[in-house]
């Protein structure tokens, strides 16, 4: 097997295989660009690594020999004493994951080496500053020594020397720096550094393929669904360097506004240092467009190589590049993330500029960036006075308690933002966890800005606050904000406010209510654009869940086609609650008719104005389900009842007490067991009808009865409801499949059903077991940190599982009833992943919440989109 390929051997789409790193800069080699030579070890070589413990046979070999190649084209020696090559070793899995893995840079230094490289380079400090940087890169990543002890080190020398930053310090500074830093691995390893290149190099292959493991990478790949088999390839690379001095340096540039969208050269720029400097945020870097002041040439050629990238790529490039004395590298590629506004912005532009059509764009967007754009922004009518501005590193408006480390963050129980001088990867725990994080150093391509973007959360870097982490604070002028005090940070403006400030609605959703127009930004017209190309191709339907009428009109509003579940247990809350004790106290025939007759106008008149904001359209009607205790005092509130009334309640509270109600008396059981309580509201539903029809609407309503687990349940009811409609022609009578067996029964239930609609709330806790209350808070973490889940199956349908029943029901029911319409109407309807299982299990439409309806629209479209080339 080939375990290794030279970067002129590979392309783009080789990403499985070379990873995304390793294929990207096979392009760029394949186009001409200047990228320094080397090659990538596939990601085959990583699953074998991890499968067996031990480095493959014959990789070794293989290192060997295409390392000889990058020697004989660079004309130095790995090891040479006198003019040394050193490499850099990167990882890069298929999918981008900005700092979750391991980098090693100036790998070949050792006590001899650097003073060859001091040599040719004319330049010692240059010489001490690489071998310094290698020592405690090897040290983090190789042999696992904290890195604070490193940082801690080279603060005290700066102190020492009285300077701020890392460049002010000399040759002298860094050679005495070296030795502290050797002495600091020998300490925490019990071995000195390696003196072997040869040893440095396959300690830090290694190294890489074991970061694929980390507790940091799951914990990404968890968040961002990517697969945990896929292994990481491993780029190597003649080292260049942009620590040269003041004609060298490094930087990330985007082909346009990673935050907004906007045309144009963005990025950041950091003379002389190494990229490590740029992405970690530990330095302040300049706008990009400071080098064309700073380096003309090296301007010039990086904007023509942005431009070919970009057509090359036909989307928005991030690129990372070394000034080496004047000369031009480009050492990475990729497709760039991106916030959720400037995801649809550019699709949009895209499509304009003829580069991609319509489809494509629509692909390149989804539900979950489409869901971020609609959370609110911050109402600035009161003229707030911001504490401090920074760089606007993701958009949003975030309020927290601030945390400065992010083990609190993840402790936490309310929201919290996260407040550091840099973010590293050993934050992403906390991260995920916060609504916002504020960082003091860094710009728009820090670690802190670009994941951020990728999670959607909103982030506000380089503020220049002062941080304590002893006093847990931090002071913003003559402002300090403590652990817990409730800060505000606007991901837009970079603004940063003591305080909550309050909200007011996103444009997009303005937009969807129709108090904006299409056309009134550019932002707005791109989402106008893309949910409307997904309702020209998408084959399923998208209703809402909703149980007044003003939830009805919001989500007509909001594009649904009609209402998939009307919850009627929610009307009989509140003042009604009575009503219900009334029915449950009855005793004999005419007590029991007396409390449905004083219930069914109300019922009427909700179903009325229901069919009213829902005119034309369909509305699918549950009929009641929850469990009757839900409608009466606790069992604890009445003991020692002194009234009448109150001891049979008491009474009645004892003789339904049940175990486990979610699993006993509700839905069609409780219909079956409460003579006349479906029979009501079906000759609401009716006369409402009726009065709509005489006021010159068009109702639509369906019959839906809960909870059947066999189909006589279902005959029984339907035979009752048959008999109150007699005469009353067009309303449908179905069921919810959230019982195990009804899905497994389908073929025989479809013979009393005229459509379906899957409860995936109740069928996914049946069919795992789980009482979603109790899961989510006590389970699920430590199911998603061992691995059992990858997702909350009450977010993400479980394919394997309730998906398989839901298979089972569509096929069987339609075998049964060729015409028998199907939906979902539990909240997996708004799920992006989940609509596109249910567009792929052939169902006709799903309901969702009001304000994930557009969510639903937009992925209905994208599941119905072949595949992108």
């Amino acid at each position: 097997m080939t375990y290794i390929f030279d970067f002129a051997d590979g392309d783009m789409h080789m990403k499985d295989l070379l990873g995304g790193k390793g294929a990207n800069l096979a392009e760029m080699t394949r186009l001409g660009l200047p990228v320094p030579p080397g090659f990538t070890i596939t990601t085959e070589a990583c699953r074998a690594y991890l499968k067996l413990g031990e480095i493959p046979e014959g990789l070794p070999a293989e290192i060997g020999d295409h390392l000889l190649r990058v020697e004989k084209t660079m004309g130095r020696r790995l090891g040479d004493p006198a003019d040394p090559l050193l490499l850099s070793v990167r990882s890069g899995g298929k999918f981008s994951m900005p700092g979750m893995m391991e980098t090693i840079l100036d790998v070949g230094l050792n006590d001899t080496t650097v003073t060859g490289l001091a040599t040719t380079s004319g330049d010692d400090r240059f010489a001490w500053d690489c071998y310094r940087r290698l020592i405690s890169m090897y040290g983090t990543t190789v042999e696992a020594v904290p890195h604070d002890l490193f940082e801690r080190a080279l603060a005290t020398r700066r102190q020492a020397a009285g300077v701020r930053t890392d460049p002010e310090l000399d040759a002298a500074d860094l050679r005495d720096l070296v030795e502290e830093y050797k002495q600091i691995f020998q300490d925490h390893t019990g071995e000195p550094f390696p003196q072997d290149p040869a040893a440095q190099l396959t300690g830090a292959v290694l190294a890489v393929f074991r970061s694929w493991n980390t507790e940091r990478a799951r914990v990404y790949r968890r968040a961002e669904h990517i697969p945990d088999t896929l292994g990481t390839a491993v780029t190597i690379m003649a080292m260049v360097y942009g620590n040269r001095g003041p004609r060298s340096g490094t930087g990330v540039a985007f082909t346009r506004d990673p935050t907004t969208g906007a045309r144009g050269r963005y990025g950041d720029y950091l003379p002389n240092a190494q990229g490590e400097d740029v992405v970690s945020g530990s330095r302040d870097t300049l706008p990009l467009q400071e080098l064309a002041h700073l380096d003309p040439p090296s301007f010039d050629q990086l904007t023509a190589a942005m431009g070919v990238l970009e057509q090359r790529y036909r989307d928005l490039c991030d690129i990372e590049f070394t000034i080496e004395e004047g000369r031009l590298w480009m050492l990475q590629t990729r497709v760039g993330k991106r916030t959720a506004a400037a995801a649809f912005t550019i699709a949009a532009q895209l499509v304009d500029e003829g580069v991609i059509d319509l489809d494509e764009a629509l692909r390149r967007v989804d539900g979950a960036k489409l869901a971020q754009l609609m959370f609110p922004r911050f109402d600035l009518a009161g003229d707030p006075e911001p504490i401090v501005t920074g760089v606007a590193a993701a958009p949003g408006a975030s309020c927290g308690r601030a945390v400065f480390d992010s083990r609190r963050a993840t402790e936490a129980r309310e929201p919290v933002i996260l407040v550091r001088r840099e973010t590293n990867p050993d934050d992403l725990p906390g991260m995920l966890a916060a609504r916002g994080i504020l960082t003091s150093r860094g710009g728009k391509t820090s670690h802190a800005a670009v994941v951020a973007r990728g999670m959607g959360r909103t982030c506000v870097c380089g503020t220049a606050i002062e941080i304590d982490d002893e006093l847990r604070e931090f002071r913003a002028g003559d402002v300090v904000v403590r652990e817990g005090d409730l800060i505000s940070i606007d991901g837009t403006t970079g603004k940063v406010y003591l305080g909550e400030l309050p909200v007011r609605p996103s444009p997009v959703v303005q937009y969807f209510e129709g108090e904006l127009d299409a056309g009134s930004s550019p932002l707005v017209a791109a989402v106008h654009r893309l949910v409307s190309h997904a309702d020209a191709v998408r084959r399923l339907g998208v209703y809402a869940n909703a149980d007044t009428p003003k939830d009805a009109a919001r989500a007509r509003r909001f594009g649904a086609a009609g209402i998939g579940l009307c919850r009627t247990e929610h009307m009989f809350l509140g003042e009604r609650r009575e009503l219900v004790e009334r029915l449950i106290l009855a005793e004999g025939e005419q007590e029991v008719q007396a409390a449905l007759d004083a219930l069914l106008p109300l019922q009427r008149a909700d179903f009325t104005r229901i069919l009213a904001a829902m005119d034309g359209l369909p509305v699918t009607i549950r009929l009641i389900d929850p469990p009757l205790h839900e409608f009466l005092p606790a069992l604890e509130d009445l003991l020692g009842a002194t009234t009448e009334h109150d001891r049979k309640l008491l009474a009645a509270v004892r003789r339904m007490h049940e175990s486990n109600p979610m699993l006993g008396l509700r839905g069609v059981r409780l219909g079956l067991l409460v003579p006349g309580l479906f029979a009501m509201q079906v000759r609401a539903i009716a006369e409402a009808a009726a009065e709509r029809v005489a006021a010159g609407g068009d109702p639509r309503p369906e019959i839906m009865v809960p909870l059947v687990g066999d189909v006589r349940e279902l005959h029984l009811v339907r035979a009752d409801a048959e008999r109150v409609l007699a005469g009353v022609p067009g309303i449908p009578i179905g069921t919810m499949i959230e019982v195990p067996r009804a899905a497994l029964t389908a073929g025989d239930i479809a013979h009393e059903a005229e459509f379906f609609s899957f409860g995936t709330n109740d069928l996914t806790q049946m069919a795992w077991g789980f009482s979603r209350d109790d899961v989510e808070g006590s389970i699920f973490p430590a199911y998603l940190r061992l691995g059992v889940i990858d997702a909350s199956p009450f977010e993400t349908i479980d394919r394997r599982g309730v998906g398989r029943l839901v298979s089972i029901a569509v096929e069987e029911g339609r075998q049964a009833r060729p015409d028998l319409r199907i939906g979902v109407c539990g909240e997996h309807g708004g799920d992006p992943d989940s609509v596109r299982f249910f567009h792929e299990a052939g169902l006709d439409y799903v309901s969702c919440s009001p304000f994930r309806v557009p969510v639903a629209r937009l992925e209905a479209g994208r599941a119905a989109l072949p595949a992108g080339t």
